[in-house]
């Protein structure tokens, strides 16, 4: 299924403030990644480590998300 940007609950634009906390899908928007292949990344250390803010939140500092998007091109 893939995701449309209109339809994420938390607006792409917030990826522009380094130190945003972003949603799962914001980050597979941004990054056109899904959430195995991410989660794959986190542990292999090629991608962020989320930072886990209770049981079931977990969010991504878009500053490090933006500097892994710049790294890769």
């Amino acid at each position: 299924m893939d995701l449309a940007l209109d339809t994420l609950k938390q607006p792409i634009a917030s990826a522009c403030n380094p130190t945003a906390l972003l949603r799962l899908s914001t980050v597979e928007a941004l990054t056109g990644l899904k959430r195995s292949t991410i989660y794959a990344k986190v542990k292999a250390g090629t991608f962020p480590a989320p930072i886990k803010q209770g049981a079931r939140c977990t969010r991504w500092r878009a500053g490090a998300v933006t500097h892994w998007l710049e790294s890769i091109q």
